[in-house]
């Protein structure tokens, strides 16, 4: 009977001491969401001002295919096939030199890039001093052969890149998927 006592005189010390803490817990939690939904609207406002889709409303960065412009080409050479990769970079734009990849099928291989224009060094707030092409133009050139001196036929190639905005914008990791014949090698 002492222990049932204690319960209820313990139970009903609870519900008027908690009143107040309820009440604020329930306050604290209103205020909580309401500042969580207006964080989520200021948000999704920020994003639909950095792409924005309507007419109406002027978009801060440039979609990525209208920043750069990447477009590859290739000619039948004596050790191979040279494949040129041509960006015509928007100003106020940069390709980062080292995120320029080429991935191709076993058995074949690449040259190291040679560039028509020379990088220039910049401090990226993503990757710390990195060679960047600013350039409206730039070329970066390969020759791809097969392992065995034969040609190839509609070998799958995927050029990687990224590129960012001075303004403040580093695009996600771009990938290009192409298909080049490569040529048999002459001696």
């Amino acid at each position: 009977m002492f222990t049932n006592k204690l319960n209820s005189q313990a139970v009903i010390t609870n519900k008027r001491v908690s009143k107040l803490p309820h009440a604020l817990a329930i306050m604290s939690t209103s205020l909580m969401i309401g500042l969580s939904m207006a964080s989520m609207s200021a948000q999704a406002a920020g994003l639909g001002e950095l792409f924005a889709n309507n007419g109406a409303e002027k978009s801060k960065f440039l979609p990525v295919d209208k920043a750069f412009q990447v477009i590859s080409s290739t000619k039948a050479a004596s050790k191979g096939t040279r494949l040129s990769i041509n960006f015509d970079i928007t100003p106020g734009h940069y390709v980062y030199k080292d995120q320029l990849t080429l991935s191709f099928p076993k058995g074949v291989s690449a040259t190291p890039f040679t560039f028509s224009q020379s990088p220039v060094s910049i401090d990226d707030p993503t990757f710390g001093k990195v060679p960047v092409f600013t350039q409206k133009n730039m070329v970066a050139t390969t020759t791809l052969t097969t392992n065995n001196g034969k040609g190839a036929k509609n070998a799958p190639i995927i050029i990687g890149w990224q590129g960012c905005a001075k303004a403040g914008l580093c695009y996600p990791p771009e990938k290009i998927k192409t298909t080049v014949d490569i040529a048999v090698t002459r001696k």
